[in-house]
């Protein structure tokens, strides 16, 4: 368990430009008061951000991610198993239409 710690906490260190815009939204509880992690362990695997009261998974998927289709839906499905809803979103999506990807974040949080 604490080798994930660790690799999150260098993941956190080296963010993604995408990352790093994201995080400037949901951090210090400023979307709709709701706390987010980043870089946070979840089942053996480390999601981008979490909201964990209401199990919210939040994963940016950059240019290399269209060639890990089956991957990726396979690790959705093991952080699901874990009670975690996952939102994908492509890092285009994060830099080029931020309000977008807020919105559909905020919907599923007014869902729970």
């Amino acid at each position: 368990m604490e080798l994930r710690w660790e690799r999150a906490r260098k993941l956190r260190n080296h963010a993604t430009d995408a990352e790093r815009r994201l995080w400037h939204y949901l951090r210090r509880e400023q979307l709709a008061g709701w706390k987010f992690r980043r870089q946070y362990p979840v089942a053996r695997f480390i999601v981008d951000f979490a909201c964990v009261p209401p199990r919210l998974a939040i994963e940016l998927d950059g240019g290399q991610h269209a060639d890990k289709c089956r991957y990726d839906a396979s690790r959705t499905r093991l952080i699901e198993a874990e009670g975690y809803r996952v939102l994908r979103f492509w890092n285009d999506d994060v830099l080029l239409r931020v309000d977008t990807v807020l919105e559909e974040i905020l919907r599923y949080l007014g869902e729970v």
